[in-house]
This record gives C-alpha cells, sequence and structure tokens, in this order.
C-alpha cells in the first residue's frame, strides 16, 4: 500500500483523501518527475518521453511532479509543464493540463492554453481549474483564468465542499491543511468577486459583451491591487552576498544538520519583506561554513506548509541527528500571539492568525522537540516578532498587540536562541540593504570574524538599534540564555 497525498488521489479513481490506496506503477520519467530528478528528466525527454504519458490511472509525470512538491518556481516542474504544452499542441491528450499549470502558478502556459479555447471551468471532482488555484493559492493564475470567464461561484462552491468534507478529520494534519486550504481560498475568491452596483438607468441592456468584460476585468484588478507584490529592484548591491571562508574558518561536519525557514509571499497574509531571500542567504552561509547539501532542508514561501514546517522539524531532524551533530534552525517570517493566552506562533505559509490553534506552529512547541533531541548543540535564529504590532508579524482581526511571549527560559542547556526583537517591539527590513536588518547584521558580523552566539550578539545588538531608530522603528535583539552562559560555546566559525 501506498501513501498518496490529497493532491494526486484527487485525480485518479481512488479518490480516497490522505488514505491508502494500492501501489501504482511509474513510468521512468515520472519517477525521475517525482523525486526532482531533473538530469534524468531531461535525459529521458531528449531521448522522446514525454510529460503527457500516462502510467497506471492516467498519472503524468507532471502530476507526480506536483506530488514531489515542485511548481513553476522550481525548473523541474516548468520544464515537464513546457513539454506537456508542447505535447498538447501536437495533438497529444494532457489530462488536466490546465488544472496543474493553475496549481503550479504557471501562468504563461495557463494563458497560452485559455487562449487556445481551453475551457476555464476545467473540472475533476469537487475543484475547478479556479479552484485548484485558489486552494494552492496561486492570485495571478485565479485572475487570468476568471479574466477568461472561469465561474467563481462554481470554484467556490467545489472549495467549499472540500472544506466540509475535511471537517471531520481534523485530528490529522493533512486534513487540517486541507481544511485550512480550502477556506481561505473561498476567502481569495470572495475578495476577487467584482462589486455589485445598482444601475441607476437601464444602462445595461445596451452594453456589448465586450464591454461587460471590461467592466468585470476592472472591478477585478481594483479588488486585488492591494495584494500585488511588489517588484523587487532589480539589483541591491550588498556587502554581504556571496559568502567565502577559508576552509581553516569552517566549524561544520558531515553529521551538522540545518532547517532554515523564509516565507516572504504568504497564501492570504501580507508579504514579508526580503524573507524569501534572507533564507536563500544564510543557507549560502552555512554551506560556506561546512554544512553538506544533503544535511540543509531549505523551506521557502508556498512549500513551508504547516505540515511541511512540522515534518521537517519533528521528523527529518529527528531521524538525521547524531550524538555529535550540531544542529542550526532558522526562521524568517510572521510570527503571530495567540490574544487568549499569549503565545507566540510561527505562521506557516498558509497559517491564519485567527486559526493559530490549527494553523500556526508554536514556539514552544519548537524549542520542546529540538530539546528531545540528542544531540551536542543546537542554535535557533529568529528574524520574526511575536507581537502583532507589526514587521514580520500579524494579528488575529480585532485582537490588540500583545506584549506577551512565550518563555524560553526553561531551554535546554546545548540550545541558544537568538532573536530579532525584544517584547512588544518589531522586526524590520530596510529596501536600501535588500534584507531583514537582524539577518544582515546576524551575516555581516560571521562574514566579519564573529565567531559564536555571544560574538555575534555583542557585535549586532547596537547596529540593528540604530538601523531600526533611521526606520523610526524601536527594535532590539534578544539572546538566551544571557551572554555570560554563552562565551565560548555555539560557535559558528572558526
Amino acid at each position: 500500500m501506498k501513501r498518496f497525498s490529497a493532491y494526486i488521489l484527487i485525480f485518479t479513481a481512488f479518490s480516497f483523501i490522505n488514505g491508502c490506496v494500492p501501489s501504482v506503477s511509474m513510468t521512468p520519467l515520472s519517477t525521475a518527475a517525482k523525486t526532482g530528478d531533473i538530469n534524468v528528466v531531461k535525459d529521458f525527454l531528449a531521448k522522446g518521453s514525454n510529460a503527457c504519458e500516462k502510467g497506471e490511472y492516467e498519472i503524468t509525470p507532471y502530476m507526480w511532479a506536483f506530488e514531489g512538491g515542485y511548481t513553476c518556481r522550481s525548473e523541474i516542474y516548468r520544464i515537464l509543464i513546457d513539454n506537456a504544452y508542447e505535447a498538447f499542441n501536437k495533438g497529444g491528450q494532457c489530462p488536466l493540463l490546465l488544472s496543474y499549470a493553475a496549481m503550479g502558478g504557471c501562468n504563461d502556459i495557463t494563458k497560452k492554453l485559455l487562449e487556445k479555447g481551453y475551457d476555464p471551468n476545467e473540472k475533476y471532482g469537487k475543484f475547478t481549474a479556479l479552484g485548484y488555484a485558489a486552494f494552492q493559492g496561486q492570485l495571478e493564475t485565479a485572475k487570468l483564468l476568471i479574466n477568461k470567464g472561469a465561474d467563481l461561484d462554481l470554484a467556490i462552491y467545489g472549495l467549499k465542499e472540500h472544506a466540509s468534507g475535511n471537517l471531520p478529520y481534523l485530528s490529522t494534519p493533512a486534513n487540517r491543511e486541507a481544511y485550512n486550504k480550502a477556506n481561505l481560498g473561498v476567502e481569495t475568491l470572495n475578495r476577487l468577486k467584482p462589486k455589485q452596483v445598482e444601475p441607476k438607468t437601464n444602462v445595461a441592456a445596451g452594453l456589448t459583451k465586450e464591454d461587460l468584460t471590461t467592466i468585470v476585468q476592472a472591478a477585478v484588478e481594483g479588488a486585488t491591487k492591494s495584494q500585488k507584490k511588489e517588484a523587487k529592484p532589480e539589483s541591491i548591491q550588498s556587502d554581504i552576498d556571496k559568502p567565502s571562508f577559508a576552509i581553516a574558518e569552517r566549524i561544520f561536519g558531515d553529521n551538522d544538520l540545518a532547517v532554515i525557514i523564509g516565507i516572504e509571499g504568504y497564501q492570504s497574509l501580507p508579504k514579508s519583506d526580503y524573507s524569501y531571500d534572507d533564507a536563500k542567504l544564510v543557507k549560502e552561509y552555512i554551506k560556506a561554513l561546512g554544512f553538506k547539501e544533503r544535511n540543509i532542508e531549505l523551506i521557502t514561501d508556498e512549500k513551508a506548509t504547516l505540515s511541511s514546517i512540522t515534518k521537517t522539524l519533528e521528523a527529518w531532524l529527528k531521524n538525521k541527528a547524531k550524538a555529535d551533530s550540531k544542529v542550526f534552525v532558522y526562521y524568517s517570517g510572521h510570527g503571530a500571539p495567540d490574544p487568549s493566552t499569549g503565545e507566540a506562533y510561527l505562521v506557516p505559509y498558509d497559517g491564519d492568525p485567527n486559526y493559530l490553534s490549527v494553523t500556526g506552529y508554536p514556539l514552544k512547541r519548537l524549542y520542546d522537540n529540538l530539546g528531545k533531541l540528542q544531540v551536542a548543540e543546537i542554535t535557533v535564529v529568529l528574524d520574526s516578532c511575536f507581537s502583532g504590532a507589526g514587521g514580520r508579524s500579524v494579528l488575529a482581526q480585532g485582537a490588540r498587540p500583545l506584549v506577551m511571549m512565550a518563555d524560553i527560559k526553561t531551554i535546554p542547556i546545548n540550545m541558544a536562541v537568538l532573536s530579532a526583537t525584544q517584547g512588544s517591539q518589531i522586526s524590520t527590513s530596510s529596501p536600501e540593504k535588500g534584507h531583514g536588518i537582524f539577518t544582515y547584521y546576524f551575516l555581516k558580523a560571521l562574514k566579519d570574524g564573529k565567531k559564536d552566539i555571544a560574538e555575534i550578539y555583542s557585535y549586532i545588538k547596537p547596529l540593528v538599534e540604530d538601523d531600526a531608530k533611521q526606520l523610526n522603528v524601536q527594535q532590539s535583539p534578544s539572546v538566551s540564555p544571557d551572554v555570560e552562559k554563552l562565551k565560548g560555546r555555539f560557535g559558528l566559525r572558526n
């Protein structure tokens, strides 16, 4: 028996959501697509295979790639979807190609398919292509589909049905994730609905179909204007880019492990400026300091769901940890407080500050689970804040910002926590530097020769405070335990 995610099961005759189905035979191209072996995928395509070839239950390579966690932000998925489109152009049968292009955020292919007359209301199971786009948080793709005639009400109905189907089974993480994503998809599509305006006179009768389309498009664009992701500057020169350390300066070895989480673009929340790029640069630094690629888990944006974060922190680390391992955990993204308890939460890509108990990852849970690892040292670096007062934090609707924070006084003796803020402060970013202020100075400290957490904290504290003041923000990094207990421990470089 093989366990499938909800996504693949939706597209098979054996649609037992989050359940077990008989093992499915896969074509060689599908196997390479799911495992992410891009060189093998390219080789098979060059030899004549195509992404529309069907294995058992008509599951294609691009379906398996999506099952493997890939979207159009990944080169392997773009190659497969492009190849599938070419096969479709030549008369190939590519099942649910529009839906998979929409789920993966492949806007160019989605647009081409729609221009060729592909049905914008393509439907399988409960979802239309628009429903899949909304479920995956692909806002721009959803707008493309709506502008080409996708039925908003039909998509919303399917999402509501999916949410209600998972409601009785919220005890499992997969069902909680499906329930929350479906509800957030409904909220997204409701926001995209054009506002209804009562005409003062009977002017509608004189409007052409083209006039009505123009009006709807304008309404959609107006409703989503505030949610558009700002374009990043083409090039921000930074003195911390491209890290390089001599062999003698590298401190990490074969058994050391790192989890790096950076969430800039959220499914239904304001973005956390520069968190995606910050996380990628942190990975470059720790690789330069000796971490092996196989021992680094980088989780960003739409991949950083609650289930993915939980799996990585609570299963991947546990399975790989050894007695002499040093563990490094970095998080950049939104934090949030529970208004009723003051408990601090990390907010995943699909998190909702109104339902933190089922969509957030408690900071205390992070420390508790890391503390259970039988390892040499654990270093936690948090570029986030948890008051809900702004910056890299969010708050439940109608709640007031809080000063309460999760108690970290009980962290184990082999753990150090370096955070961007204290109390009710906010963690902010610098457009001039193109980074979060805290992360910028943390990496600069490493580049400038600071060796351990105590040295880094003493170095960055005044610099962060000064830069924050220039932005009219009060921000002061914190560390636990206190500096005196940290001296000579938790080294990050020689």
